[in-house]
């Protein structure tokens, strides 16, 4: 299998992923509530997101933690984020940038975990 060298390498990717978070019993009401009709503009965002964190892209600019700060979400949810991830990655791609991507995925999760049970605690402000 290839690595993820192109633009059209990080649509499939986020193409593919998304496409199951729909459709997972878990994550895809969630998704479905906060996004209801903007999913292209979602998947905009997420491929400019992800050419940044794996190809350098300079497109994309935002604040991603705080869109997430108050969805209801705990462990099991980023568990279940994190398999689909890494199933979509494993499904499509291999190589250094694909494993750039797992680390970072399990990067991007244990943050907006931590800090969204930080928040939803009580503890912190967006």
């Amino acid at each position: 299998m290839p690595d993820i060298q192109t633009e059209a390498d990080i649509k499939l990717l986020v193409d593919s992923f998304y496409q199951k978070v729909k459709n997972d019993d878990l994550l895809g009401p969630i998704f479905l509530e906060k996004l209801g009709q903007h999913w292209d503009n979602h998947l905009e965002t997420m491929y400019k997101f992800w050419g940044m964190a794996l190809l350098g892209d300079s497109r994309y600019t935002g604040h991603p933690l705080s869109k997430h700060l108050t969805l209801p979400v705990e462990e099991a949810h980023f568990n279940r984020w994190l398999h689909l991830f890494f199933e979509t990655l494993g499904q499509h791609f291999d190589g250094p940038v694909a494993g750039e991507a797992m680390k970072k995925a399990g990067l991007i999760a244990r943050t907006f975990l931590a800090r969204i049970s930080s928040y939803q605690g009580g503890q912190a402000t967006p």
